[in-house]
């Protein structure tokens, strides 16, 4: 602001930052195309603003974020980590999801956004319970807490997770996505009622399904289905051995 002689806003910014970045981003949308013909489209615009250090609290991240409806915050940390896409799903959010639920419900029916209020909530409390753990071990969790903290762990890696150089992963559809959703949860599900009677949390841990599931995203579109369905009933049938055993043990 100050080269261009201008009255300067926050940091220095011009105080019109915020009326011209809602300019470029309100040209998204329905749009109706000039000329003879009578043609309608959509036009999505997607920016990228990159605060100095990550700090989301400056000007242009703030003024981006009170436009925009959807937001993807990028993490280091998950870079570092070799997780891509390296977007932090509890800082990231969309303000359509109450208007897409009704289009979720009628086409992949009530579960799916159920399932994913669920998820949100396990990868929500492990973030909480990674603090306990760095204070006191693991060990010292609960069986409920360290299943919470295993589901989480399937949710980023065998869900979440994209390997950018597999060509079946770049994509999924959404039946795949409630499928593969679907079995993690249940795989939770059933290892809490095996707790109550008494299994090893470990031998829960160890179940060949875990294996199966880190390699589920692999599995060609045109076999998935079958796939999944096979290892649903595997899943099911050794957590209720774990879970016998668990049982005869008490």
């Amino acid at each position: 602001s100050g080269r261009l002689e201008e009255m300067p806003g926050e940091d220095g910014y011009p105080a019109y930052l915020a009326s011209r970045l809602a300019q470029f981003y309100e040209r998204s949308g329905v749009v109706q195309c000039v000329g003879s013909e009578d043609r309608r489209g959509s036009l999505t615009a997607v920016g990228a603003v990159s605060p100095p250090g990550g700090d989301l609290s400056e000007p242009v991240s703030q003024a981006t974020m009170r436009i925009v409806k959807v937001f993807w915050a990028l993490d280091s940390s998950l870079a570092y980590r070799r997780h891509f896409p390296a977007i932090n799903w509890l800082n990231s959010y969309s303000l359509y999801l109450d208007s897409l639920k009704p289009w979720y419900d009628e086409h992949l029916g009530k579960q799916f956004m159920m399932n994913r209020d669920k998820s949100m909530s396990i990868l929500q409390e492990e973030a909480s319970l990674n603090e306990i753990v760095q204070l006191v071990g693991k060990d010292s969790l609960s069986a409920g807490d360290q299943l919470t903290l295993e589901t989480a762990k399937m949710l980023r890696e065998d869900f979440l997770q994209q390997n950018g150089f597999l060509e079946v992963d770049w994509y999924s559809n959404y039946d795949r996505q409630d499928k593969m959703l679907g079995m993690i949860l249940e795989y939770d599900q059933r290892c809490r009622a095996a707790i109550a009677k008494g299994a090893d949390i470990t031998e829960l841990f160890a179940i060949p399904f875990r294996e199966k599931m880190g390699r589920a995203k692999t599995v060609p579109d045109n076999e998935y289905a079958a796939v999944y369905a096979d290892m649903a009933k595997e899943m099911a049938q050794e957590i209720d051995a774990v879970a016998a055993k668990g049982g005869e043990d008490a």
